[in-house]
């Protein structure tokens, strides 16, 4: 799979913008704030309807436009696809799949597979376990509508239970009602707790050889999964909270409280390790999500590359350059010599300057 291009309509700092992609490397580069980061944006919004960054729809259009669009070009399996995208500062989003409009953005998961890296993902080793919960989620909503719904269905829950939650400080009559949230919370809750422990056993198959590679055989890493509470257990939990919840006016039991533990020779690496162990860690993590994704999926995903090679260290810049070189990449940076030193074909290169794409034309 590969996207052929990308426009952009009232999309953050871009008016008009279109990019056409090679199969192979392509190059983004510019100084910072120039509009490079928003490319790799709108690609990700494409593939999954939401921003990477935890955005509303509103505050990614241009702040004096109503609305936006995006729309996308794609080859799946030698099958041409296009996806287009209106974003509204009031309503929800409309989508269309080859010009027919879809009811649900569940429809479009599965059609394009990406992989985002970030440099924060470089720390998600050592922060929150929010940012951890977040990786799980932005994998699993791609590969998987069911999960995508289970978790959108859960969140809405949540959202109820915890409003009546405060409610019942005021009104203790309205806590007849709780039933009926505690009982929709267990339901989705459970089934997002089975697809995260398939997800990280999946990712317990792969990530050790990937870790061992990069540290020339000297560690062993694997990821446990944190869970706040058992699938099976999960009600008669709720029930034991309910005093502590009232009082916080917060659910404490469910998924939304999940974290993961990176185990490297038996040592908890967040608590203990070097900040180089936790950084070989998340690499490890993004190199195995590009092979979880082409056994789940069965195609390899778009590899976006946010100004991450400007973060590691040649040792691992090395192992992230052999991963790429097979699958279309995407890369944003403000130069591009190293790849050249290092002899990567570069297959399409644009400069991005203030909002305007550039492409650069002669040998790389």
């Amino acid at each position: 799979m590969y996207i052929k291009n990308i426009a952009m309509n009232n999309f953050r700092n871009y008016s008009e913008g279109m990019v056409d992609f090679a199969p192979g490397i392509n190059i983004l580069y510019g100084e910072n704030a120039q509009g490079k980061t928003n490319i790799l944006e709108a690609l990700y919004m494409i593939a999954t309807t939401k921003s990477h960054r935890e955005n509303h729809d509103r505050e990614i259009i241009m702040f004096d436009r109503p609305e936006g669009h995006l729309r996308a070009q794609i080859e799946k399996r030698g099958v041409a696809h296009r996806i287009d995208m209106h974003l509204r500062k009031v309503g929800n989003k409309g989508i269309a799949i080859d010009m027919v409009p879809v009811k649900r953005s569940a429809e479009l998961i599965g059609l394009m597979s990406v992989v985002f890296f970030s440099p924060e993902d470089l720390s998600i080793v050592k922060n929150g376990p929010a940012e951890r919960r977040r990786f799980i989620d932005m994998e699993l909503c791609q590969l998987s509508r069911i999960y995508f719904n289970n978790l959108s269905n859960y969140n809405k829950v949540l959202n109820q239970r915890n409003n009546l939650l405060k409610q019942i400080y005021f009104d203790k009559n309205k806590m007849e009602t709780l039933p009926v949230w505690d009982m929709q919370l267990a339901e989705y809750g459970k089934k997002i707790i089975e697809e995260r422990e398939q997800f990280i056993a999946l990712i317990n198959e792969i990530i050790p050889v990937i870790h061992s590679d990069l540290t020339g055989d000297k560690e062993k890493l694997k990821v446990e999964y944190i869970k706040n509470t058992e699938a099976e257990s999960f009600e008669e939990n709720l029930s034991a909270k309910l005093e502590t919840e009232l009082k916080l006016s917060t659910t404490q039991t469910g998924p939304h409280r999940d974290d993961l533990k990176f185990i490297v020779n038996d040592i908890d690496v967040r608590k203990y390790g070097s900040q180089g162990q936790q950084r070989t860690a998340a690499l490890s993590l993004k190199l195995a999500e590009i092979e979880l994704v082409k056994r789940m999926s069965g195609d390899d995903p778009v590899l976006l590359l946010d100004d991450v090679m400007s973060e590691l260290d040649s040792g691992r810049r090395d192992a992230l350059m052999e991963k790429i070189r097979d699958i279309q990449t995407i890369i944003t940076c403000t130069g591009y010599d190293d790849f050249i030193k290092k002899r990567i074909k570069l297959d399409r290169i644009y400069r991005v300057v203030d909002g305007t794409i550039a492409l650069e034309t002669g040998q790389y």
